[in-house]
């Protein structure tokens, strides 16, 4: 910390000052990235248009009411497993 101060000092700014200068310059250079892939692992699965579209037809029928979900073991039933 006292090290900082020097640096403020020798700056002619306050130790406030000097560390809000240098938090300002540090996230002005944070890039951010926005993914449209919803999969945490990155499937490219999602990479495709189609798919995406299809995913979103789904979620807007289940908002609308119009969708089923299914417990696993329905799933299984239906599979025949």
């Amino acid at each position: 910390m006292q090290k900082l101060s020097i640096m403020a000092a020798a700056q002619g700014k306050s130790l406030k000052k000097y560390i809000e200068t240098i938090l300002i310059a540090k996230a002005n250079t944070v890039a951010i990235e926005i993914n449209e892939n919803p999969s945490p692992s990155g499937d490219p699965w999602f990479n495709d248009p189609e798919n995406m579209a299809s995913v979103q037809r789904g979620i807007a029928e289940m908002k609308a009411g119009k969708g089923k979900a299914y417990s696993m073991d329905e799933i299984r039933e239906l599979l025949g497993l």
